[in-house]
């Protein structure tokens, strides 16, 4: 196991957090990392792209010149390809780019992710990031930095912890997350990782009331 100091709105440490090893220590596969995040973004592609072929294009029902005795090239209509203005030879289609991925592969991608940063120091843990329940950006930003300086930070948060998701979303180099929705691609793409205790028992399935401690066998797919 990994062990994560947990910080305070104040900066201090407030004890340790262990992360579980088979989630936070697994081995990463690096093919099939590759293939889900190729698969989460095809995922989010609409795939409405359309040209139109000769055939669609309006116009060009008359032949523009006769066949014969004019020294051209034989035409049977202005909405050819080689026109300007003609139907398009093979373009883009309306299709559906998703792929399947299984359940077990995204977990295991997820955990290899994560695993990933765990081992580079780059999992963190916070009580909150501010004091009572209204929304600061200064001082959840100057709880962030005390943890953090990288560039590009996701934030993990419990789904009702609402006064810290305020004070963060207008960061840009931050990107929040509900504990639920965390994937592969979303860790890979960020330097750092920062949860609060809260949404870390939730993403390991851990009732609120255990408090630090956490079970990783309560779900093997976080």
């Amino acid at each position: 196991m990994t062990t994560v100091d947990i910080r305070t709105v104040d900066g201090e440490t407030n004890g340790t957090v262990e992360l579980p090893g088979e989630i936070f220590d697994a081995q990463a596969s690096i093919p099939l990392l590759h293939q889900v995040v190729v698969a989460q973004l095809n995922a989010a592609r609409q795939g409405t792209h359309k040209a139109k072929t000769r055939g669609e294009v309006a116009g060009g029902g008359k032949k523009p010149y006769k066949q014969k005795g004019t020294g051209r090239a034989r035409q049977g209509s202005i909405r050819a390809p080689q026109f300007t203005g003609g139907g398009v030879v093979h373009g883009p289609q309306p299709r559906d780019y998703s792929q399947r991925v299984n359940k077990k592969m995204k977990a295991a991608a997820l955990r290899g992710a994560l695993s990933d940063r765990a081992r580079g120091g780059n999992v963190h843990v916070v009580e909150n990031f501010i004091e009572g329940e209204t929304p600061k950006t200064k001082d959840a930003l100057k709880v962030l930095r005390g943890i953090t300086e990288a560039r590009r930070i996701l934030v993990v948060l419990s789904r009702d912890d609402e006064a810290n998701w305020l004070s963060l979303r207008n960061e840009p180099s931050v990107h929040l997350l509900v504990a639920d929705q965390l994937n592969t691609h979303d860790v890979l793409i960020s330097d750092d990782v920062v949860f609060t205790t809260a949404a870390l028992n939730e993403f390991l399935g851990v009732p609120a009331a255990d408090g630090e401690s956490a079970d990783a066998d309560s779900n093997e797919e976080g």
